[in-house]
């Protein structure tokens, strides 16, 4: 391996320009797949953050009822026009035993029961239509931590006291320690204490959520011990609907994940991963390309060197390796400056971009990017490696 590796950096060494522009190429291609790799990676990470750090991974449910088709008399025909049945508001039967289920489960990390309706809003002349949302505080708060948003006053349910969303406060003219009167319709009304306002960045759920704890909501919604969904968070939220999918069949409750209801969101992001296949694909053939060229005009222009080294006992193998030797050479050391240029492009995005988002970098993408070019390097270096280990000595000596 001795002799193989000193004629290949001799090679490499006498063709100073030709190495220069294939590094260069490798190190181009190289940071352009680390950077974009990054780049749509965070991305990712930053849409999924702000869609889930509204709802929860899982929400289990009950099932949808069914209009019931009696059975006909005997020797007697009915026509039937079925139509959907209109859903009401239910709660989930023996909610109590499914959340403390749900919390054995594996790959569930929080579970929180919560009772949702509509319902008015009343101050002064002024009404609007809100969603009443009583929560299990300590519960809810694992998975979604409203705490964290609020923009005014503290987060503080019970006792009369709610949490409302901003754009509802603006609608109403509601400040901290204000009165609201709540309407659930039939004549369940309750007043209570405007304890805090908070911002998600959602501008529907900031205009109607209307946060109580579980009994204030049950009353003004008529379903005393009730919860309506059960939400659920799991440690890898992409195996959210396999969890689901288990959760309904151990259940026998509707349990629909993030997946289910941001389809759009995920075909976008398969789009994403999907053109940055590509391209890194792309970006790896041109590099080969570029390695293949290089070492074919090598050969073609070492031809006599060749036969010469050929001659003086050079075995087939031996300089097979050779041309191996520099393929690998040129991907590891083009990959090694690639690698470092991408760092830089993230590292220039996160301090002078324009503030978007952050760009993580996954310590293991560098790692792979490196790997790929090296056997990119390899691989195309095959051909004209084979070509050069197939000269005859004599042949190649007598070539001008």
């Amino acid at each position: 391996m001795w002799i193989e590796w000193t004629i290949a950096t001799k090679f490499l060494r006498e063709g100073k320009t030709q190495s220069t522009l294939i590094l260069v190429g490798i190190a181009v291609g190289v940071a352009v797949i680390v950077f974009l790799t990054a780049l749509i990676t965070g991305l990712q990470v930053n849409i999924i953050n702000r869609t889930l750090g509204t709802q929860a991974h899982i929400k289990v449910q009950p099932t949808e009822e069914r209009n019931r088709i009696l059975p006909s008399a005997s020797g007697s025909a009915h026509l039937l026009l079925e139509s959907k049945r209109a859903q009401r508001l239910r709660s989930i039967n023996n909610w109590q035993q499914v959340r403390d289920v749900l919390d054995t489960l594996p790959r569930v990390t929080a579970v929180s029961p919560l009772i949702s309706g509509p319902a008015f809003a009343r101050r002064g002349e002024a009404l609007q239509s809100v969603a009443l949302v009583g929560i299990d505080a300590p519960r809810y708060l694992r998975i979604i931590p409203i705490q964290d948003d609020i923009v005014a006053g503290v987060f503080r349910i019970g006792a009369g006291d709610t949490v409302i969303g901003k754009q509802l406060a603006t609608d109403l003219g509601m400040h901290v320690g204000d009165k609201l009167r709540l309407d659930g319709g039939q004549g369940r009304e309750s007043v209570v204490n405007v304890a805090g306002i908070f911002e998600l960045g959602v501008r529907e759920l900031d205009a109607r959520y209307v946060y109580l704890d579980m009994k204030q909501a049950q009353s003004l919604l008529d379903l005393p011990g009730a919860a309506t969904i059960i939400d659920v968070t799991v440690d890898d939220i992409f195996a959210a609907q396999a969890v689901a999918t288990r959760i309904a069949r151990l259940t026998g409750l509707k349990a629909e994940s993030w997946m289910e209801t941001n389809a759009q969101l995920m075909n976008a992001l398969r789009s994403q991963n999907l053109s940055t296949r590509m391209i890194s694909v792309f970006v790896a053939l041109s590099v080969a390309l570029g390695i293949a060229s290089v070492l074919s005009v090598s050969v073609v222009q070492r031809t006599r060197e060749i036969g010469i080294l050929r001659a003086m006992g050079t075995t087939r193998r031996q300089m097979l390796g050779v041309f191996l030797i520099q393929g690998a050479l040129f991907g590891l050391a083009g990959s090694l400056l690639g690698a470092a240029a991408g760092y830089g492009l993230v590292a220039g995005f996160n301090t002078f971009g324009p503030k978007l988002f952050y760009i993580p970098v996954d310590p293991w993408l560098p790692v792979a990017a490196m790997a790929l070019a090296a056997v990119t390097g390899i691989l195309s270096a095959a051909v004209p490696a084979r070509r050069a280990a197939s000269l005859d000595p004599v042949e190649a000596i007598r070539h001008v």
